[in-house]
């Protein structure tokens, strides 16, 4: 099967953009697993796929694949680049439009800048909609909020890492640490995101606040591993610090491949906003093999389109 798709990264988390709006590819798991392999396939963090209208009051249905070909419920830097795909090629003369996801309606809005801010929804805090299983766990208060207690075992040492735990329409925890750069984001991240606590898993967050208004964040997110950002990711983290009470209601996000801007106002039931940039990179297609599990070496020939 041969496949157009538009390659696009959002402060440097990257994307395989598939326009699915005149018909569905039906692509499978492992097919999706092709693509975001970055040695035979394009190489992404996460496939998104552009549907048609699911009804009334809809523009778009948004659909998200990680790279281990698991399909996700949110993806905040990819929301920013749908939207921008959409603009770009024509499919729409708006400049903000309604997207459903698994987790929700969303609505990108087109800055005159070129960024895109995105209401990414209130955060949800009720620990069995996350999910988290926290019994017999006692947590430990800080602000005018807690964080949990969470075991796990490195290099068969036992670590305990103290962690807030949040929804952005996905699962996330996220931890206070003195240096990002010094996190142990390789060694803790894959034990915190398969952590049986977390029935469906759960990006983990590493937090170092700067200022009020600055955090550094590195994300190892559940089905991909580290990303150079993760949009729903920040918008957890700033959450959280406002919460512990070390943060105000504006915050930039520093992530290894760009700056985020995440504002929330503190109250439960709003929204947290999300605006960064969103870049086309370039157009290609590619054939995928109907047995994407065992990569042929022809297989992952990718001719440029023209733009």
């Amino acid at each position: 099967m041969r496949v157009r798709f538009t390659k696009m990264q959002g402060a440097g988390n990257d994307f395989v953009v598939l326009d699915e709006t005149r018909a569905l590819l039906g692509l499978s798991a492992a097919q999706y697993r092709f693509l975001a392999d970055r040695h035979f396939g394009v190489g992404c963090d996460q496939i998104l796929s552009v549907r048609a209208s699911p009804g009334p009051g809809i523009d778009f249905d948004y659909v998200i694949h990680n790279a281990d070909g698991g399909e996700v419920e949110q993806c905040g830097n990819g929301a920013r680049c749908f939207l921008r795909f959409v603009h770009d090629r024509r499919l729409t003369a708006k400049t903000a439009v309604k997207v459903r996801t698994l987790a929700g309606v969303i609505e990108p809005r087109l800055q005159s800048d070129g960024r895109v801010t995105v209401d990414m929804g209130a955060p949800v805090f009720e620990l069995e909609r996350i999910p988290f299983d926290a019994s017999g766990l006692t947590p430990e208060a800080i602000g005018s909020w807690q964080k949990w207690p969470l075991a796990v075992e490195i290099r068969a040492q036992a670590a305990l890492f103290f962690i807030a735990t949040v929804s952005m329409g996905n699962p996330h925890a996220v931890q206070l640490v003195a240096d990002v750069d010094c996190a142990p984001v390789a060694e803790a991240g894959p034990l915190i995101e398969r952590h049986t606590r977390f029935p469906r898993r759960v990006n983990a967050g590493f937090m170092q606040v700067v200022s009020r208004s600055r955090i550094r964040l590195r994300v190892y997110e559940r089905g991909s591993g580290e990303t150079l950002a993760c949009g729903t990711g920040a918008c957890a983290a700033v959450v959280a610090g406002v919460r512990w009470g070390l943060l105000d209601h504006q915050v930039d996000v520093e992530t290894r491949g760009g700056l985020l801007t995440i504002e929330w106002n503190g109250e439960a039931d709003s929204p947290v906003w999300m605006t960064g940039p969103a870049v086309a990179v370039f157009e290609a297609e590619i054939d995928i093999p109907d047995a994407a599990a065992a990569v042929p070496a022809q297989a992952g020939q990718v001719t440029l389109a023209q733009r």
